[in-house]
């Protein structure tokens, strides 16, 4: 239902700090300045929808993002709804599934790395680094990080 290039288009949702979540999409192709839009998410088909609490909005007042806390995916799957609707009228709307593992819709920053370490020795002239890896929403393995080192002399 909804007038046709009403709905999103180009929605992204990515995970930072282990449990926020920001998602941002474009105003559907025929969207006019007095569409507005409303996200609605939950981790398991077993929840509830909630409701997006905190809004970015574009020029024309239109919500064209959200900023989500306490976000906890535990079975690597999200679903997510757009609705919305211009002036009394319903827009098209939005829904998509999305796997975490795809990295296509939903992606993580980590955080660095955590207690790093650095002990050097001048007898030997050599230093030894140790870290523990970054905090994730998701990801369990230690062996599913790879890390660079850069050393500069200062």
């Amino acid at each position: 239902a909804g007038m046709n290039g009403t709905a999103i288009e180009n929605f992204v949702c990515v995970i930072f700090n282990v449990s926020f979540m920001n998602c941002t999409w474009h105003v559907g192709r025929t969207a006019t300045e007095d569409t507005q839009y409303f996200l609605y998410w939950r981790s398991s088909k077993k929840e509830d929808f909630i409701e997006c609490q905190n809004y970015t909005k574009d020029n024309c007042g239109r919500h064209t993002g959200c900023r989500f806390q306490n976000v906890t995916i535990e079975n690597k799957v999200a679903y997510f709804l757009v609705n919305g609707s211009r002036s009394g009228q319903n827009i098209q709307s939005y829904e998509e599934r999305i796997m975490l593992i795809s990295d296509y819709f939903i992606a993580e920053k980590l955080t660095p790395p955590l207690n790093i370490t650095v002990n050097c020795t001048a007898d030997s002239h050599s230093c030894s680094i140790s870290w523990q890896p970054p905090r994730t929403s998701h990801v369990k393995k230690r062996s599913c990080f790879k890390y660079e080192i850069v050393i500069e002399n200062k």
